[in-house]
This record gives C-alpha cells, sequence and structure tokens, in this order.
C-alpha cells in the first residue's frame, strides 16, 4: 500500500512554482560589451553540461530557505549553440523534475522552461531569463480544495476522463453539474473559468448547450508577476501553466563549481543559489 499524501494547500501550489522558478530572484542589470559576454558565457556551458551529467536521473534534497525540497531530476537541457554564447546567450533552458516534496506537500512533476537565458558580466555575474513558462500537475484533490475554500457549499469529484463534477455539499445525492476545468483571458489569469457541460441525475447524463453560462472561482495566494496561463483536470492531477515575464538572479561562477565538487563527491543536497547569504 502506497503511502496517503496529505492534501496539498491550493496557495502552496503557487509557491512550488514560484519556487521552481527562484532562480531568477530581482537584482540590477549592468551593460556589458559582446567579449566579456562571451568570456563569462563560456564557462557557464561548461559548468552547465557538467551538471547535467551529474543531476539527471538523481534524487537531490535542495535547501530553499527553511524548506528542504526532495525532487527527482528528469531533464536539464539547453541548445548551448556556439554563436549564442558569443553574445553571452545560453539559449532555452529546460529544467524538469518528478515527485516534488517538501514539508508535508507533494506535486506529481514539474517543468520549467527559461526562455533567452543569458549571462551578463559584473561581480558576481547576472543570470537572466525572460520570459520562464512553468508547468506543474498537483494532485487533482487540490481542485476540491479550491473550490472549498472560494465557494463553501460545493464540492468536487472528478471523473475517469478527468471531467470535473460539482455537488451541493449538504444534498450530494440530488446529484451534480459537469464542468470543463480553464482559464481564460479575461481573468487575466487569477481565476478558473467552469464552463458547464452536463447535468447528472441519477444514471442519467443530459448534455448542456454551448451558451450556458461559465463562472469564474478566484485563484487565492498568486504571487506578484505569476500569470496563470492554462489549467485542465486529468483523473489523477491537475495540470497548471504559469508564466513569468523576467526573472534574474546573480550566479557566481564559484558556487556552481563548488556544486559540482560536492556532487562528485557523491552528495546529493544542496542550498539553492538565489537564497543564499553572502559572508563576504
Amino acid at each position: 500500500m502506497s503511502p496517503s499524501i496529505p492534501r496539498l494547500r491550493w496557495e502552496d501550489s503557487f509557491r512550488a512554482l514560484d519556487m521552481l522558478s527562484g532562480l531568477w530572484s530581482s537584482t540590477g542589470i549592468s551593460a556589458v560589451g559582446v567579449g566579456a559576454a562571451q568570456a563569462v558565457a563560456t564557462p557557464y556551458r561548461t559548468v552547465f553540461l557538467t551538471l547535467q551529467q551529474l543531476l539527471v536521473g538523481k534524487t537531490v534534497t535542495v535547501r530553499m530557505g527553511s524548506h528542504d525540497v526532495v525532487l527527482t531530476v528528469t531533464e536539464l537541457d539547453s541548445e548551448l549553440e556556439p554563436q549564442g554564447l558569443a553574445v553571452g546567450q545560453l539559449g532555452d533552458v529546460r529544467v524538469a523534475a518528478r515527485d516534488i516534496t517538501w514539508d508535508q506537500y507533494h506535486l506529481h512533476s514539474a517543468v520549467a522552461v527559461l526562455r533567452n537565458m543569458h549571462v551578463r558580466p559584473g561581480v558576481p555575474p547576472l543570470v537572466v531569463a525572460a520570459p520562464v513558462e512553468l508547468t506543474s500537475a498537483l494532485p487533482a484533490a487540490s481542485f476540491d480544495d479550491l473550490l472549498q475554500q472560494r465557494v463553501p457549499q460545493l464540492r468536487s469529484e472528478v471523473s475517469e476522463e478527468g471531467r470535473a463534477r460539482l455537488r451541493w455539499a449538504r444534498r450530494p445525492g440530488w446529484g451534480a453539474l459537469e464542468v470543463d476545468v480553464d482559464v481564460m483571458e479575461k481573468t487575466s489569469g487569477t481565476a478558473l473559468w467552469l464552463q458547464p457541460r452536463a447535468v447528472i441525475l441519477g444514471q442519467r447524463r443530459r448534455t448542456l448547450p454551448a451558451w450556458a453560462p461559465a463562472f469564474q472561482v478566484p485563484l487565492p495566494g498568486v504571487p506578484h508577476g505569476l500569470l496563470i496561463t492554462g489549467a485542465s483536470l486529468s483523473s489523477d492531477s491537475l495540470q497548471l501553466s504559469a508564466l513569468l515575464p523576467e526573472r534574474r538572479t546573480e550566479l557566481p561562477l564559484r558556487y556552481l563549481e563548488d556544486l559540482i565538487t560536492r556532487l562528485s563527491q557523491g552528495a546529493l543536497s544542496f542550498t539553492w543559489p538565489s537564497l543564499l547569504r553572502s559572508s563576504d
């Protein structure tokens, strides 16, 4: 029997997405020349390829603030074209992980695609990605958790076909309203859009017309700057996609070299760079 996993609170799902993009924390930008950009980007390419060999397929513990996040790295990939490196460009970087847990929370999987990632020299160098595309698969129970927070009189269940069915909390036997779950542009990425598709009465399912009015369920706890761009349900998970216009961080090459040394020696735990505090 697999161990039971506590329900993930809705706000924590957004914190998880924000943690995955946590490499890109806000700092200043300095202008540099092409030669300097190439000189800085080339060592980062070597380090990136080494980390790719050491991390993919490994289960690691990442210290983020006061939280230990355990995850299995499934992908770490970038084009790293020579033409781009000449101007400090690392290109698009894709990071994927599965079985992500911290405290009592759990995500099935998550992917971060860091678009137009580039290095700007400085002390320390500045790494910039714009935009950052995030996707995550949460336990399906997260949808019911959201519904209970925003519409307490309703409860939900997910069918084997991945359809959400809404019931009155006090009279669940009266029937159910079947809805599609999505995010509409008009909600500015801050609410789910529930479109009724059918009414379920006992064993009967009556399809509703396409013009049946949809309704919104506001999303609580969306981090500043994070735009939710998509949502869908399957029988066992709620998939979310999100977008950050730009994130930046100071990422010293010295830290990455130290990390490679630790990983080469068999260590599988480290601190997330954006949360490091210099002792100098």
